[in-house]
């Protein structure tokens, strides 16, 4: 038996012993409410119709909540309606009260059935709630007329009877397909601890890579070094301003601080490009392929 059991059989007589108010006493309460802000009123109103919040949260059971808290939501449902509650509109309080207690308890399983946010539109909140019971309707309906159906075709099907698009459909298929589990649970008894986090493959570089890498990119660096070396001072100067800066200069610049025109400093860099590439050309084939 649940550990919030004993709470709820208690929760369930008190309400169950609550007086069952007639049209006029009801009316008379809502009025004391919302005009007078009487307490007791609202108190006297909310225990009459607590059986009908637990009634409904009852029937969310199935989703895997405490009813302890589904009981505190449909109150806090009911409570809302209360506020809500315009009794002039001629409508009894408890048929008003319907929308909120279900409304907030639906919220609620929504909320916590998974760490991933399930979804609040009014589509998403439909399918949540009727997705399971259309699909057996459906596949029922199939397999009397001698039908079968692959999952396209009844994922169609579901979007088509609650009218939603299909890949809400797609989507809350997914997240009812199963709750969530923690990463550091065990496998099984027989793996000795071996928790699920270490099936996981790590996305980064392995070892050999890193060392890998490393070592190709100090070699380019060394060629890249002595490529420069063969350069004169005004042409490094070009290379490092243009290409090796954290922010490049443009021609026009360079050629305001050599004295030279824009035209003359896209030769010098065209040049000392050729120098660098002959060097590198002449390192060998290991230098064309880590250049490739």
């Amino acid at each position: 038996m649940p550990l919030d059991a004993p709470q709820d059989f208690s929760m369930s007589r008190a309400a169950m012993k609550a007086e069952l108010l007639d049209p006029e006493t009801e009316l008379k309460l809502a009025y004391a409410w919302r005009d007078e802000r009487d307490e007791a009123a609202l108190h006297r109103l909310i225990t009459a119709y607590m059986r009908l919040a637990i009634s409904m949260a009852s029937k969310f059971k199935r989703y895997g909540a405490p009813m302890n808290d589904l009981i505190q939501e449909a109150g806090l449902g009911l409570m809302k309606a209360a506020d809500k509650f315009d009794p002039d509109r001629g409508v009894r309080f408890s048929t008003y009260a319907v929308w909120w207690i279900k409304a907030s308890v639906q919220d609620y399983v929504m909320r916590n059935w998974s760490m991933v946010r399930t979804g609040s539109t009014s589509s998403q909140k439909s399918l949540f709630f009727n997705m399971r019971r259309v699909q057996a309707q459906i596949e029922r309906e199939a397999f009397a007329q001698g039908e079968e159906l692959d999952g396209h075709q009844l994922r169609e099907m579901i979007a088509q009877e609650v009218g939603v698009p299909l890949r809400d459909v797609e989507m809350m298929q997914g997240r009812l397909s199963g709750s969530d589990f923690s990463l550091n649970a065990t496998q099984s008894s027989e793996d000795e601890g071996r928790e699920w986090m270490d099936t996981l493959e790590d996305d980064g570089p392995r070892g050999d890579e890193q060392v890998e890498e490393s070592h190709d990119l100090a070699a380019l660096r060394g060629w890249l070094g002595e490529a420069m070396d063969q350069l004169n001072d005004r042409e490094q100067f070009i290379i490092r301003e243009r290409k090796l800066s954290d922010e490049p200069r443009t021609l026009e610049s360079l050629g305001n601080e050599l004295s030279l025109s824009k035209e003359r400093v896209r030769q010098l860099e065209a040049a000392a490009y050729q120098k660098m590439r002959k060097h590198l050309e002449r390192q060998g084939e290991e230098v064309q392929s880590l250049l490739a």
